[in-house]
């Protein structure tokens, strides 16, 4: 293959390395590169686009992690046929634009990927780069601590001990480029052989990570508490990927007593770990805040998730986790030679951000206008005939279960026909002989009030409701 013209730009944010990454995967993923292509060499491609090899290792590996190329002894890097066995991958990449507006092709899109950007501070965030970019902050310009900067580390212990309850030490956090970047640190910690046990309907994108990864994966089924801790100890796991405080995209809350049992699953046995994925507990409509189910682990097996992509910006890039002490110290032996893919200039603005109060009143804003929305459409839902809402209490979508004789593919289909996309739940299932849901996930974040009601009464009208 003849060099691959891209473009990198190194005013963005975006690190190099993940433009590169992405560059290809689009060219893979639109046909443009053709299954069993051979990519240019790390060294060849490290020449042409004038940047260090390690960078173009880095996209490689994450194009390797998530399934897209394969590495050949002696002869380089083949492109893969894409994986088809999870349904919901064309719907997830079709949604995960992040500027605001709606998918091509759809004058509503019901997706729960992205967020409401009009009420972003950027007046205040203005000030703080401008703070940032100075003479004073020049040793921003140079690599960093590889679990990221202590001043972050330090403002985001001190916000999950006083809002989720999560005994996070400085030195136990790990920041990363996005979850996927911090997906493959776990996985590099994780023992080769150990099976991941991922709650059915399961969060697409890790999903896919540890598919690429080539884990192997077993569904575990749910009721209305969560994962089935019992299914969970048949199905042989030893890692069990959860989101308790708001399932995605099932939208269920993991009760108290679901959760005693799964941390009382990962205490039995030595090797076994819990991921808590807590995408979205900024944003909650009923009672009180949910405590992680960290806060609770007293025998140090819980491996938490966090992100600043649904309070701040996905674009931010900016997701961390800590690890139990077992795990810290094994990053530290290993993997600290990665290096951190974060951006030092938006760690130290975020730091900024929290420390003066901004990113508190930030959230107070958002979710005042995301409980409006909520509120919205929820209104209009309950004037459906036939109709079941769930998930309602948190974050920023809830499921519409339809009793009109049509099953969520036709609905899809007429949606569509009209102008408007929604999400079947079906899609999310992992392809195991799973009995299909009917249910359908609407997301609101990016919709005004307007769009809202203009969509879901379309969608009344079309689907007999």
């Amino acid at each position: 293959m003849k060099e691959l013209a891209i473009y990198v730009d190194t005013n963005s944010n975006v690190p190099a390395y993940e433009q590169i990454y992405i560059f290809i995967r689009d060219e893979i993923i639109r046909g443009n590169i053709k299954k069993g292509a051979k990519l240019p060499s790390s060294r060849s491609l490290a020449e042409y686009l004038q940047f260090s090899r390690s960078t173009i290792l880095m996209a490689y590996e994450q194009l390797i992690a998530e399934g897209y190329i394969e590495p050949s002894a002696k002869k380089g890097y083949y492109v893969l046929e894409l994986e088809r066995d999870f349904k919901g991958v064309k719907n997830v990449s079709e949604a995960e634009d992040t500027d605001g507006t709606a998918s091509e092709g759809f004058e509503i899109d019901f997706s729960s990927d992205g967020i409401e950007t009009e009420h972003f501070p950027y007046n205040e965030w203005r000030r703080i780069m401008r703070q940032v970019v100075s003479p004073e902050n020049n040793e921003l310009f140079n690599s960093g601590d590889p679990r990221g900067d202590l001043g972050l580390r330090r403002v985001i212990s001190e916000y999950l001990m006083e809002s989720r309850r999560v005994k996070a030490s400085p030195s136990r956090i790990v920041l990363g480029a996005g979850n996927e970047s911090l997906m493959m640190i776990i996985n590099m910690l994780i023992d080769s052989g150990s099976v991941f046990g991922m709650e059915n309907p399961v969060y697409p994108k890790s999903y896919m990570l540890l598919k690429g990864f080539g884990r192997r994966i077993v569904p575990v089924g749910m009721d209305g508490s969560g994962m089935l801790v019992t299914k969970l100890e048949e199905s042989g796991a030893e890692i069990a990927y959860v989101t308790p405080s708001h399932q995605y995209p099932a939208g269920t809350v993991m009760s108290i007593r679901r959760r005693m049992e799964l941390l009382d699953w990962a205490q039995a046995k030595e090797g076994r770990y819990i991921i808590e994925d807590d995408y979205d507990s900024e944003f909650r409509y009923k009672g009180k805040p949910i405590p992680a189910l960290q806060g609770n682990d007293g025998g140090d097996k819980v491996i938490y998730i966090g992100t600043f992509s649904k309070s701040l910006s996905p674009a931010m890039r900016i997701s961390y986790m800590v690890l139990p002490k077992a795990l810290s110290v094994k990053y530290l032996r290993d993997g600290a030679y990665l290096g951190n893919t974060v951006s030092r200039i938006d760690q130290k603005a975020v730091e900024i951000f929290i420390r003066e109060g901004g990113f508190g009143r930030h959230l107070s804003r958002m979710r005042k206008i995301y409980k409006n929305k909520h509120d919205v459409m929820l209104a209009c839902l309950r004037k459906w005939k036939n109709t079941y809402v769930s998930g309602e209490n948190a974050g920023a979508h809830m499921l519409v279960s339809v009793n009109n004789c049509m099953n969520s593919s036709e609905m899809e289909r007429l949606a569509k026909e009209n102008g408007i996309k929604v999400y079947p739940l079906d899609a999310y299932y992992i392809e195991e002989g799973e009995a299909r849901d009917n249910r359908i996930l609407l997301g609101y974040a990016r919709l005004d009030a307007e769009k809202i009601e203009k969509g879901l009464s379309e969608l009344a009208r079309i689907w007999g409701l």
